[in-house]
């Protein structure tokens, strides 16, 4: 047997974050190759993966941010099975580490990015190696680009949250404005940007279950389609950011608060993603 010493297995701990055990374990199945208990490490990432296949990644971290002017934001979720490994230090380098390559390379899409390789491996691999460190489910489940004249991220404390916001205009003022928006989007979690962007088949669902309401509740029947209007309009508020009522001041519209700022001032796009959600 070749004799493995603690220098060498440290080297390995260094270079794949794994316990020393593991490294140990890894050199002496290699005979003291020092690359081929890498790849003995990330085989077992692997086989880690595999058998946690059926597991729930429900936890994890969030991360937004924007580029240097401010003119596209990046959001990711990074997820894993516990709050534990959520936290971990590793894990959150991780999320940092792949958030910043995505901005430094552009990366458009979700697919663009699981095929992008970077440090010698493909981020699929750097996900398999960090299972193989914790022993959990670890992945990217969601990536997203928004592009705008000005765009603001927000990460709500412990990171379970993150908001990208874009607006039509620039500005110390649009960017004042825009954190808040961007709160209220990891708050109020609105569904659709305004009453015109909501597909045409969700308002006649919302249209069908309000109608279907109102005549159980025994009113005439030349009243439900007003009433049901009515109700639609209650619907726009709740679930559209500009329509609903701005969390600071709920005597005014988001769209209101933004034209406080600037009359020409509105949001144009918006990202909001959710550990477990």
């Amino acid at each position: 047997m070749v004799k493995i010493s603690a220098a060498e297995v440290n080297r390995l701990k260094i270079a794949t974050g794994i316990g020393m055990m593991d490294c140990k374990n890894a050199l002496v199945e290699a005979e003291g190759d020092f690359e081929k208990a890498i790849d003995i490490l990330r085989k077992k990432g692997q086989k880690v993966a595999a058998k946690r296949a059926d597991r729930l990644a429900n936890e994890g971290r969030t991360i937004a941010k924007v580029n240097a002017d401010a003119t596209k934001g990046y959001v990711m979720v990074l997820s894993c099975e516990t709050d534990f490994v959520g936290k971990n230090a590793d894990f959150v380098a991780l999320s940092e580490k792949l958030i910043n390559e995505a901005m430094a390379k552009d990366i458009k899409t979700r697919d663009e990015f699981l095929a992008h390789s970077f440090d010698g491996m493909t981020v699929p691999e750097h996900l398999l190696e960090m299972t193989g460190r914790t022993g959990e489910k670890i992945e990217l489940p969601e990536y997203k680009v928004l592009e705008a004249t000005h765009v603001c991220a927000y990460n709500h404390n412990g990171n379970h949250i993150s908001t990208l916001a874009g607006f039509n205009l620039a500005g110390e003022k649009v960017e004042e404005a825009g954190h808040e928006v961007a709160l209220q989007i990891a708050a109020m979690s609105p569904r659709y940007l305004n009453a015109e962007s909501v597909p045409q088949a969700d308002i006649d669902h919302e249209l069908e279950i309000a109608k279907e309401a109102i005549r159980q509740e025994g009113k005439p029947e030349n009243m439900v389609e007003k009433i049901a209007m009515g109700k639609l309009n209650k619907f726009y508020k709740e679930t559209t950011l500009l329509g609903q009522e701005y969390i600071s001041d709920n005597k005014m519209s988001v769209a209101e608060f933004l034209k406080k700022a600037d009359a020409n001032l509105t949001c144009v796009a918006f990202e909001r993603v959710q550990i477990g959600g």
